[in-house]
């Protein structure tokens, strides 16, 4: 069973940076993407930046240039490293891993991120 476990959410000020990390387990699956999501109040959950099994990134308009998404060596753990926060980038960050062959997508249980002053 695909387990994923986000941490690094918490309260920053306008223009401080976060790392949020995402630890995967469970993936018997050997070709899959990895993404993060986030989903604000009263929004739909949007993407922001995903990598794909080939390890090529994208990412929203609204985050380019200011947010990087990466993987370790063994893609079991991915990161969204967030700087230049703006508060518009509040919400729920989710983790996401979508497995290529039958495109189910498996999530995390989110983490808080609240940029504030």
């Amino acid at each position: 069973q695909v387990q994923l476990v986000e941490s690094g959410g918490g309260l920053v000020q306008p223009g401080g940076s976060l790392r949020l990390s995402c630890a995967a387990s469970g993936i018997s699956f050997s070709i899959y993407d990895m993404g993060w999501y986030r989903q604000a109040p009263g929004n739909q959950r949007e993407l922001v930046a995903g990598i794909s099994n080939s390890g090529s990134a994208r990412y929203a308009d609204s985050v380019k240039g200011r947010f990087t998404i990466s993987t370790d060596n063994a893609k079991r753990t991915v990161f969204l490293q967030m700087n230049s926060l703006k508060s518009e980038d509040t919400g729920v960050y989710y983790c996401n891993v979508n497995d290529w062959f039958t495109r189910t997508d498996y999530w995390g249980q989110g983490t808080q991120v609240t940029v504030s002053s």
